[in-house]
C-alpha cells in the first residue's frame, strides 16, 4: 500500500529575522548551448557560460535556485538579444525579485580574409551579454574582447632596425541605446590597432601586416583614446569602458590603460 504524499517543508521560502537584504543571489558558471545571429544573417551555435542573480529582500531566507535552471532550459537554443531581455524579465517575475542580473559569456567566431592572398579563416572573440533589470526597464551591456597587434612608437623611434610589437587584448564594454552588432565593436577596434590579427596568413600577408604595424605604431594610451573617440560619436552607445592590455614582448609585465565614460 502506497504511503500518502505529504507536503514538503519549503525552508527557502520561510521568513528571515536578521533584516539584511542580499544584493545578488543565484547560480554561477552554468553552461548552456545558445544560438547567436551574426551581422551577415548566419547563425552560430556555441556554448555560453551563464551567471544568473536576483536581489533578495531582508525577510526572505533564500531564493529558489532550481527556477534559474528551469528558465534557462525553457529557452533552449533560442537566446537572442530580445529573448535575453525576456528571460531577464521572466526571472524577476518568477522569483518575485525587484532586480535581476544575467551574464552570458561565449566564444564568437568571425570569418576573416587575409589582406593579400584573401585566404579565409575563423578568428575567435570572447563576447559577454550583461542584462540588468530593476523595475520594467532592462539595461543591456555588450562586452567584447578583441585581440590585435600593437607596435611601440618609442621602440620604433629609438631603434636603427625594427621595433618591438606585441599582441594586445582590447576590451570594449558598451551600454547600448540601440541595436549594436558584435562585428560593429570588432571592426571599430581592429581599425584603431597597429594591425589586425588573422588565424591564417600566407607569406605575402605576413609581409603586409608586419609593415602595416610598423607604419602605424600605437602606445596603449593611443589605443584606448582612439577607440574612445569613435565611441563618443556613436549614438547607439550610451556609456562605455575601453581597456587595452599589451602583453609586452620585451618586458615581463603587461602595459594597461582604461577609459570610462558614462
Amino acid at each position: 500500500m502506497n504511503k500518502p504524499i505529504t507536503a514538503m517543508a519549503d525552508v527557502q521560502g520561510s521568513a528571515d529575522t536578521r533584516r539584511i537584504a542580499i544584493n545578488k543571489v543565484g547560480i554561477k558558471d552554468i553552461k548552456h548551448p545558445v544560438r547567436v545571429k551574426d551581422r551577415s544573417g548566419r547563425e552560430q551555435y556555441t556554448i555560453a557560460n551563464f551567471n544568473m542573480y536576483v536581489s533578495l529582500p531582508h525577510d526572505f531566507k533564500g531564493t529558489h535556485m532550481s527556477r534559474f535552471v528551469e528558465i534557462l532550459n525553457e529557452h533552449e537554443y533560442e537566446i537572442t538579444v530580445q529573448s535575453f531581455k525576456n528571460m531577464l524579465a521572466e526571472m524577476n517575475r518568477r522569483l518575485e525579485a525587484s532586480s535581476g542580473h544575467i551574464e552570458m559569456t561565449f566564444t564568437y567566431f568571425s570569418i576573416k580574409s587575409a589582406p593579400i592572398s584573401g585566404v579565409k579563416s575563423l578568428l575567435d572573440y570572447e563576447v559577454t551579454f550583461i542584462g540588468e533589470m530593476t523595475g520594467n526597464t532592462p539595461i543591456i551591456t555588450l562586452k567584447v574582447v578583441v585581440p590585435v597587434t600593437s607596435l611601440c612608437p618609442c621602440s620604433k623611434q629609438i631603434s636603427d632596425n625594427g621595433a618591438h610589437n606585441q599582441r594586445s587584448h582590447v576590451t570594449v564594454t558598451a551600454k547600448t541605446n540601440g541595436f549594436l552588432w558584435i562585428e560593429d565593436i570588432i571592426d571599430l577596434v581592429e581599425k584603431e590597432a597597429s594591425s589586425e590579427l588573422y588565424a591564417l596568413l600566407k607569406r605575402p600577408d605576413e609581409k603586409h601586416v608586419t609593415e602595416q604595424a610598423y607604419a602605424n605604431p600605437k602606445f596603449v594610451e593611443d589605443m584606448v583614446r582612439d577607440i574612445a573617440a569613435k565611441l563618443n560619436k556613436d549614438n547607439r552607445v550610451a556609456a562605455y569602458m575601453v581597456e587595452s592590455e599589451n602583453f609586452e614582448s620585451i618586458h615581463n609585465h603587461s602595459a594597461y590603460a582604461m577609459i570610462e565614460s558614462s
